[in-house]
């Protein structure tokens, strides 16, 4: 799932996922809209912008979804200091502008932890949420 309100971004974002063997079950540019695909989708992974059309949103998407549906999720930011701290159950977080090479790489790290809640080595230009970097016995954040 993209949360992106930069619509060629997420179209992008879309394509890149889409050649790294994702599925992307829907696009959302604000909460409303993030909160419906996921209802309905449960995804696996959310790329989530943190600052939307209706604001400061992100955060508050990702703390939902990762609570109710146990879905990985990677905030995508040109603010960094936005990112809340402990960052909201994300992941890491990316900093806009970013190339194709980055997102394949934190698909990449975030399927290794999906499918075994493993962390592997952070990719280049991502920054691993503090949760993370000390992990409890039972890796999830919820």
């Amino acid at each position: 799932m993209i949360v992106e309100d930069q619509a060629l971004l997420a179209m992008e974002l879309e394509l890149v996922l889409g050649e790294s063997d994702c599925d992307v079950v829907g696009c959302a540019m604000d909460k409303a809209g993030a909160f419906a695909i996921a209802e309905r989708e449960r995804p696996d992974l959310a790329l989530i912008d943190v600052n939307l059309l209706d604001g400061i949103t992100g955060p508050q998407i990702a703390q939902r979804i990762v609570g109710e549906y146990g879905t990985a999720v990677v905030f995508l930011t040109a603010n960094p200091e936005q990112i809340p701290e402990g960052f909201a159950g994300a992941l890491g977080a990316v900093s806009k502008p970013f190339d194709e090479h980055t997102i394949r790489a934190v698909v990449n790290f975030a399927r290794q932890f999906i499918l075994h809640r493993t962390v592997g080595e952070p990719p280049r230009r991502f920054r691993l949420a503090p949760w993370l970097t000390t992990p409890p016995d039972d890796i999830a954040p919820h």
